[in-house]
């Protein structure tokens, strides 16, 4: 087999050769028009440049802020704590079951004031005062976990 013999694999296409003679096709302008910036060595504008005029991600106002030291608190009420069997232990895989809890938060709070018609034992982060009280009037227990015992 010589130079001459071997032939391009089909499917396979070469690369535009610009700038080689006007006989080429690609020649004069190599394929950028006539002037400007584009067409200039090293031409061309970065990402996101909106021809001098002032950037839209600039131009538009910025409101509020995002707290990176904030706590993702999953706020459940007390309420929702009547669908447990009669005393039985209310913890994060019982409210991951039954929906009240994504799993992503850190915190799980108890809050609200409601009356109970079930004892029941609650383990969470935090609860407040009328959610204690409410537990604790209808015979329930109320246990805090930290955050290590999660």
């Amino acid at each position: 087999m010589q130079l001459h013999q071997l032939k391009k694999p089909e499917g396979q296409k070469g690369r535009k050769r610009i700038g080689r003679g006007n006989a080429s096709g690609w020649g004069k302008t190599a394929a950028k028009g006539h002037k400007g910036q584009k067409s200039r060595s090293g031409g061309g504008v970065r990402r996101g440049f909106e021809g001098g005029t002032m950037p839209y991600n600039r131009r538009i106002p910025k409101r509020g802020f995002f707290n990176k030291w904030a706590e993702e608190i999953c706020v459940i009420n007390i309420r929702y704590l009547e669908r447990f069997d009669a005393d039985s232990v209310v913890d994060t895989e019982k409210l991951l079951d039954a929906g009240l809890y994504s799993g992503k938060e850190k915190i799980i709070k108890i809050i609200g004031k409601f009356d109970l018609t079930k004892a029941l034992t609650v383990k969470a982060h935090k609860f407040t005062a009328g959610a204690k009280e409410s537990i604790e009037k209808s015979g329930g227990k109320v246990e805090e976990i930290n955050f290590e015992q999660q």
